[in-house]
Formats: C-alpha cells, structure tokens, sequence
C-alpha cells in the first residue's frame, strides 16, 4: 500500500497535540489537588491548635513575690493597664496547652480560667474586642492583661504598647465553654441557654472603622446576679463574635494606684500614714456590693512610667495587693 507523506504527517501532529493537552491536563489537575491538599492542612493545622487545649483553672501561684489565686470569677470587670506579646512566644505552647499564635486574637490573664471570654475595651480611643483567654500573665506588677499581637493591632495599641483598659468577663458564654470543655453534658450552671458544641477560634476580619466617638460615660456597674437555672448543654452555639471591633463612647480617665480597699477605716488610715510621703494619698468611701469600704489610692499618675515607677515602691513597701487601676 502506498501511503502519502503529507498525511502521515498531518496524523503525527494531531496525535502530538492531544498528547500535550492530556499531559497538561494531568499536571494542572495534580497541581490543584496539591493545593486543595495543602489548603486542607493548612486549615485543619490551625483548628487543631486551638482544640488542642483544655480546660484549666490552675492552683495558685507566686511570681516575683505576689501570689496569684485562679478562680472560676464570673463576675470579673476590672480597670488597668493591657500590654501585647508577639514574636517570643509565636509557635509556643500556651498555659493549658493550644499553641501560641500573634496573628491570631487572644489574650494571657493571671487568674481567669482557660479558656474564657472577655470583652475587652481600650479606654483611650473606644475600641472594644471579643477576646478568648488561654494563657497565663502579664507578670508585670502594673499589667492586667496581654493581648496576641493581632488583638493589639485591632485595639489600636500595638504601636504605643500599652493602653488604658477596661477587660470584663462574657460570663454566660465562658460558663457554658466551661461546661462543655467539663463534660457537663447533663446540666450546667448558666444564666442562659447558651452552650458550644467545640472550642471556638478566633477570626479576624477587617473593616473600615468609624473615629471614636466623644460622649462622656465608658463604665458601667454590672449587671445584678440573677438566679442560676441548671440547663442541658446543646449543640447550638451562641458564641461571642469574634475579630470584629465595635466603638464605645469615650471619656477623659486617670491612672491610679490602689493599695487596697478595708472594711475598716482605722486601718485604712494607718495604710495612709505610713505612705503619705510617697505622694498625694487619699482614703475615699465606696459601697460594693451592699458593703461600705474604704479606698487608700495613690494619684492620679501622670503616665504609665510614672504608675510602674509608684507601684514598684509601693510593692517594696510591703503591698503587694496593690494594683493600677484607670478611673475618672
């Protein structure tokens, strides 16, 4: 049989393209499972991190001298002076076991169980975040708490490296985290219906955000106790939002330095005379919870430097109770 060249060339050719095509085919396909893979890992890294960790009051503990006592405290709403932490501790593993990541929102506090929730508020410009605790610190005497790298940003402190704050605990929903992480399945005691079926992770989304507002007023008083009703745990999950930053009003506040606060007013007023030297010390009357106490307070402090330089002599004196605190 004769065959023609130009024919058989022409089959050639056409035989080579749909060669090329099913090559290119296979690799594009191989390459987009590749990254289906990696983006699956990736994901699941980062899930397994934060589900990692349990559940952990601790027992107490002392730190430069101070003792620490960790408790199940839901009613914990208090004032002072946040920091952040960042690159040392990256990749390393938290106080009750996740692993540390800056890039994500969360929060060290010295006593409050891991993990819980706080609402955390930087008196300074009005911006208030939704904070997961699981680690331990600060341990800095003039700190209440250390935010991730990422929680600092969205506060907008990072630069300054510390802020005014107000940090108060989300106490239904780090009741019933509590439970869960427990496993308290028959029955919980919460304020509401609130449960979690798996630990949350935090995630940050971006947003344009509106300047601080100006209106007088950031404090409030909390809520009164109500009757706690056990109810079942569900897997319907109320949780705190998270990575998105609200603006509360703004109001001008001060930075003190409270010794303590007695029941007592002759021993306030020995507290008084032994450290009116140190500066403009005063005892001021408060009701707390239906009781009558009285405040020894040393300010207002004209800077933080100024209130770590106060409460470090403080502490030398012999108070190691004393803490910062921001009021009005």
């Amino acid at each position: 049989m004769i065959q023609n060249p130009a024919r058989s060339r022409n089959i050639a050719r056409s035989l080579s393209r749909w060669a090329l095509i099913v090559v290119a085919g296979v690799f594009v396909s191989a390459c987009a499972e590749t990254q289906f893979l990696a983006y699956t890992v990736k994901k699941a890294g980062k899930e397994d991190k934060a589900a990692s960790g349990g559940y952990k009051i601790g027992k107490p503990y002392q730190i430069q001298d101070v003792w620490y006592y960790p408790s199940e405290n839901f009613e914990y709403d208090e004032t002072g002076i946040a920091s952040w932490y960042g690159d040392k501790f990256h990749g390393r593993k938290t106080a009750n076991g996740e692993i540390f990541d800056m890039n994500e929102i969360s929060a060290a506090h010295r006593t409050l169980p891991m993990p819980s929730f706080v609402r955390v508020t930087n008196l300074e410009n009005g911006r208030s975040l939704n904070v997961r605790v699981n680690d331990r610190g600060p341990f800095a005497h003039g700190r209440i708490i250390d935010m991730s790298r990422r929680a600092s940003q969205l506060l907008g402190f990072q630069r300054n490296g510390t802020a005014r704050v107000r940090v108060s605990i989300l106490a239904d929903e780090s009741r019933a985290l509590a439970s869960r992480l427990k496993g308290e399945t028959g029955g919980a005691e919460v304020d509401t219906p609130i449960t979690v079926d798996s630990l949350p992770k935090a995630t940050v989304s971006s947003e344009n955000l509106a300047p601080p507002g100006a209106e007088p007023g950031v404090a409030s008083a909390p809520p009164p106790a109500v009757e706690k009703q056990p109810v079942a745990i569900r897997k319907t999950a109320l949780l705190p939002e998270a990575g998105v930053v609200s603006i509360e009003p703004v109001s001008e506040t001060q930075i003190f330095i409270q010794i303590g606060a007695f029941s007592n007013f002759d021993n306030a007023n020995r507290v008084h005379a032994r450290l009116i030297k140190l500066g403009p010390i005063r005892i001021s009357p408060v009701l707390i919870n239906g009781r009558d106490l009285f405040r020894v307070r040393v300010g207002p402090m004209s800077s933080v430097v100024e209130a770590d330089r106060m409460l470090e002599t403080i502490f030398k004196a012999g108070y190691t109770d004393a803490r910062t605190i921001i009021d009005k």
